[in-house]
């Protein structure tokens, strides 16, 4: 068995080394944030902060796909999700019977879990704190990479890490989870390394979001998609852990007449004029005021070049080598199938040909995992240029026929059973919509229910009203 050192203790950071050290190997995630989750619901949401994490704060949904992980490979952690009071939800099951149809046995797969970030990251924690094999070292941030002998001519080798207190901790595998703001490339120049190729551009998404509790009434029922794209602007509205929930509004960064919803109550008289979400404001907001977050990156980071892996004893997984746009919901899904996909590998292939394992997790990856991220990238573009065209006074029609039929299926999703479940497949993670749409008699019922998309009345104000409340007129 081998010693892993994991860097970054978030989520998927924590998923990962439950995962490795349930194999039996000797897992150490080294975590430079120094707070340690407190006990409490309220207390985590209260006091604890997470400064390497810039989306702690804000809304986070957790898809079918990572669900289901948890169900197959980690039900202890699903198990402590349930008992700090996350929320289990299934969006099929729960839709309105005409829409549903009969229950299907494959209905199970849809179920989600949501909850607030930190509750979530603290659950998971809790479990790993508590499992053999597995160390937790909080405010041991990593200042370099450590070499040993190298596996392959001319290509560094990594044995561990030095910590910015100058303790070196060696390992037979290192495995960068810091998540967004990874600093890889720099330790990997450090030690004399091609520098991996990086696909790197702002998301262009400013997000706007509140979290709020229940006066008593329970979360409030949702009247349309968790994910609504409304003209120039998305909302979402995503029920939480125990009684909470988060309404966020997600804009174009170039939309400057918008920026003005970083204000409460200019924020609050935007969620108002939605007739499908303005009921998600009558809680008790549980934020002092609007958290926003913007210069977003997407970015994808290739740590093979030119056929070769720039080192051995290293890889990135998780937001630390693919990052998107957030309003998807889909990173934590992708890290933890990646997790396992590193589980699976080491298994498989082993460490002790550095260079032909490092080859086989970059191609399993580029397999099974990037062909999500790709999808989300090119949803997101579309989206940029269709919130561009609006504000032109425009209509959006890009040569991309994929697109548009990703917008009938989802009108058709509300008016026919299969493509309700076909839909979901695609927003969960479940499905590709290539998959999707090639299903028996897919197309035709997409087409003939759902081809009319651009003519179906939007439940939002018009560009001009929505300036004009924004403006405060």
């Amino acid at each position: 068995m081998a010693r892993i050192v994991i860097v970054g203790a978030g989520v998927v950071g924590l998923g990962a080394a439950l995962l490795l050290s349930r194999d039996g190997h000797e897992v150490a995630v080294l975590e430079r944030d120094a707070a340690a989750p407190p006990q409490g619901t309220e207390e985590i949401w209260g006091t604890w902060r997470r400064e390497g994490v810039n989306q702690f704060r804000l809304p986070h949904f957790f898809l079918a796909r990572y669900c289901g992980l948890l169900e197959s490979e980690l039900p202890e952690v699903k198990a402590e999700l349930a008992a700090v009071g996350a929320r289990h939800s299934n969006p099929v099951l729960d839709a309105v019977g005409a829409i549903r149809g009969p229950v299907r046995e494959e209905d199970d797969a849809f179920g989600c879990i949501t909850g607030r970030r930190c509750v979530v990251e603290a659950a998971a924690a809790s479990v790993a704190a508590r499992t053999p094999g597995l160390e937790i070292r909080r405010g041991a941030a990593v200042a370099e990479l450590i070499t040993g002998p190298s596996a392959h001519d001319g290509v560094p080798h990594v044995a561990g890490v030095r910590l910015c207190s100058g303790e070196k901790i060696t390992a037979d595998l290192v495995v960068d989870m810091t998540g967004r703001r990874s600093p890889l490339r720099r330790w990997l120049e450090a030690i004399g390394a091609r520098p991996p190729q990086d696909e790197l551009d702002d998301s262009g998404f400013v997000y706007y979001g509140r979290h709020f509790r229940s006066n008593g009434d329970g979360v409030p029922p949702a009247l349309g998609g968790l994910v609504m794209h409304l003209g120039t602007i998305s909302v979402l509205t995503l029920p939480a852990d125990n009684s909470t929930w988060s309404v966020t509004l997600a804009i174009s960064a170039r939309d400057k007449a918008l920026h003005r919803l970083h204000d409460a109550a200019t924020w609050a008289k935007a969620v108002r004029s939605l007739p499908l979400q303005a009921h998600w404001l009558d809680g008790q907001p549980i934020d002092d005021r609007v958290m926003a977050m913007a210069g977003i990156e997407d970015r994808h980071r290739n740590l093979m070049v030119d056929g070769a892996p720039v080192a051995t004893g290293l890889v990135a997984a998780g937001d630390a080598w693919a990052a998107s746009n957030p309003t998807a919901g889909r990173g934590v899904s992708m890290g933890m199938l990646q997790a396992a996909l590193l589980r699976d590998t080491i298994a498989a292939a082993g460490l002790d040909d550095p260079w032909d394992f490092a080859r086989s997790f970059h191609h399993a990856t580029a397999e099974t995992v990037e062909p999500w991220y790709r999808d989300t990238l090119t949803a997101d573009r579309h989206r940029l240029a269709e919130i561009d065209a609006l504000i032109d006074g425009g209509e959006y029609r890009p040569r991309d026929p994929a697109w548009a039929m990703s917008r009938a299926l989802a009108n058709a999703a509300v008016k026919d059973p299969d493509c309700l479940r076909g839909f979901l497949s695609v927003t969960m993670l479940l499905s590709r919509a290539a998959d999707v749409m090639a299903r028996p008699g897919m197309l035709d019922k997409v087409m003939a229910l759902g081809a009319g998309w651009r003519e179906e009345p939007l439940p939002a104000p018009s560009r001009d009203k929505l300036l004009s409340i924004v403006a405060g007129d």
